[in-house]
């Protein structure tokens, strides 16, 4: 029920290609576990033309979710990883002088409007207030893009779908998305997955043994629940793979938890000692 293999989502029967070099082509399927319902809301989400909002902390899933998503509905993914000089200029286009010519050049949002692709905004809130102004036509049932450098309104094409992420914690109080904005999106939370899950995602990205997986796993909820440190960001199920890769290769256990995991969460020496420590303890 959660695997849109083998689907039809292209009513002309035809798949979309996009040439750019800013386009991510994915050439073997990408291992993602589903924790909840979250592939068969984006399947109706998809069908019904509505954005979507991915919320969550840092490697919980996001990008690789819509990784394989975009693998399995035989669509290109356009990622435009945002940060605070992220313009609409940057997505939309711009003129450049070529030879003796002043020529147009369309961005990746621009693209992804005509041709029909998936296009993911990674972390939405970061990027300039006007990229969001950009956004706002396309994220409801005009579906269109105004190009207001080449005076032109480009209605998307049908299969184009437009998916953003955002992490919460991190934004609190920083940069938060307005309430106006996220009721243009509906919305999927991700948080770390259960126990059994993350240790089975492990062992799947890297090979490691269960054995090993289950330790790391039992090290980043230690972490997790250490909540009087106030680190800004937690263990993520990405830094728990690149320990389990380090691991895989022959690094020692205790030297792939500490650089893979620990040095990551804190610059403060205290802290990384005593979280150096405590792994030590429990791998």
């Amino acid at each position: 029920m959660d695997d849109l293999t083998g689907r039809n989502f292209f009513p002309n029967g035809k798949k979309i290609e996009i040439p750019n070099t800013t386009i991510k082509k994915i050439a073997n399927a990408p291992f993602y576990k589903p924790i909840a319902k979250e592939v068969e809301v984006f399947e109706h989400a998809y069908k019904n033309k509505l954005p979507i909002l991915l919320k969550g902390p840092t490697g919980t899933g996001k990008t690789r979710f819509i990784e394989y998503i975009a693998y399995q509905l035989e669509k290109k993914l356009i990622t435009i990883s945002c940060h605070e000089e992220t313009s609409s200029t940057d997505l939309i286009g711009r003129y450049i002088i070529k030879g003796a010519e002043t020529i147009w050049i369309d961005g990746p949002l621009t693209k992804a409007v005509k041709e029909g692709a998936i296009i993911y905004l990674d972390e939405i809130a970061e990027a300039r207030p006007d990229v969001i102004v950009a956004i706002h036509a396309l994220t409801d049932h005009r579906r269109e893009l105004f190009v207001d450098k080449l005076g032109k309104t480009i209605k998307a094409h049908q299969d184009f779908m437009l998916v953003a992420s955002f992490n919460p914690g991190y934004q609190k109080g920083f940069k938060e998305l307005k309430p106006s904005t996220r009721q243009r999106f509906i919305a999927i939370s991700f948080q770390y997955p259960s126990p059994g899950i993350e240790s089975e995602i492990i062992k799947n990205e890297t090979g490691i043994e269960e054995a090993v997986a289950k330790k790391l796993v039992n090290i980043a909820n230690k972490i997790r629940n250490l909540t009087e440190l106030g680190l800004t960001e937690t263990v993520s199920t990405r830094l728990l793979v690149d320990a389990a890769k380090l691991i895989h290769s022959g690094l020692p256990k205790r030297l792939s938890v500490k650089v893979a995991v620990v040095e990551p969460l804190t610059d403060d020496p205290e802290i990384t000692n005593a979280l150096a420590d405590l792994c030590d303890l429990m791998i």
